[in-house]
């Protein structure tokens, strides 16, 4: 199923373009073009690293949610079911294939951070908790993808239904502290679940992390992935 994936992802330039280019272009206007106009109390480029990570993340949420739908509508799953392949092996695939998408988009996001300044103060176990934060939200977002993937009634609802997530990092911390935002956007970024994982990741990578935002961040990730997966295996069991 992984390997199924992956040539999907391969042979679909715009799934490769929004998993692994759209990250780095999206970091090179936010910090190439755009950093001298935020005033973040330090460097630029090691305040929005990560949160450049995380749209790295979600923004190769699409593809994973138009691909399962398209196993869906297509009836590529009624194969599936006369053949000796596990049910669950079939979510699973989609799961790790987008994880492992995300590993390339971070790297990516990465290197091109290090090309423009970035200098984390992590240390070794640092950057081993910055890493268990990325795994656990690429893990909890690829299975409410999936979710979302599965109960879309066409691959076209499908690409639209994960919106709010693409779209949920640009009304956090990601770019600026919510503190400097307006009454109203201010709260809402404060307390929608993708704040407390950026700053748990960029406490990280700044060497001094936060207990309350990473106990926070990984409550959320755990409560994305419990939901995915129940979601998308009553789903695929009613639609299969």
């Amino acid at each position: 199923m992984l390997r199924r994936n992956f040539t999907h992802i391969a042979r679909s330039p715009v799934a490769i373009f929004n998993a692994a280019l759209m990250p780095v272009v999206m970091m090179l206007i936010f910090v190439y073009v755009f950093g001298n106009a935020f005033d973040v109390g330090e460097h630029y480029i090691n305040y929005a690293t990560p949160g450049m990570i995380l749209l790295a993340i979600s923004y190769g949420l699409s593809g994973t949610a138009v691909s399962v739908s398209s196993d869906m509508a297509k009836g590529v799953i009624n194969r599936f079911k006369v053949m000796d392949v596990s049910r669950g092996a079939v979510l699973t695939g989609h799961v790790v294939a987008t994880m492992l998408t995300n590993v390339v988009a971070i790297a990516a996001v990465l290197g091109v951070g290090f090309a423009l300044g970035f200098r984390p103060s992590a240390s070794a176990l640092d950057w081993l908790g910055a890493l268990g934060v990325i795994v656990a939200t690429s893990f909890g977002a690829a299975w409410l993808t999936v979710a979302l993937g599965m109960a879309a009634k066409t691959p076209e609802s499908a690409g639209m239904s994960v919106v709010p997530l693409i779209m949920l990092p640009f009304i956090s911390s990601a770019i600026v502290p919510a503190a400097q935002m307006g009454q109203g956007i201010r709260q809402f970024a404060q307390y929608q679940p993708f704040t407390p994982i950026i700053e748990a990741l960029r406490g990280f990578l700044a060497g001094n992390p936060s207990g309350g935002y990473t106990a926070a961040a990984l409550a959320w990730c755990a409560g994305f992935a419990i939901v995915g997966y129940l979601w998308s295996r009553a789903t695929f069991n009613k639609r299969a």
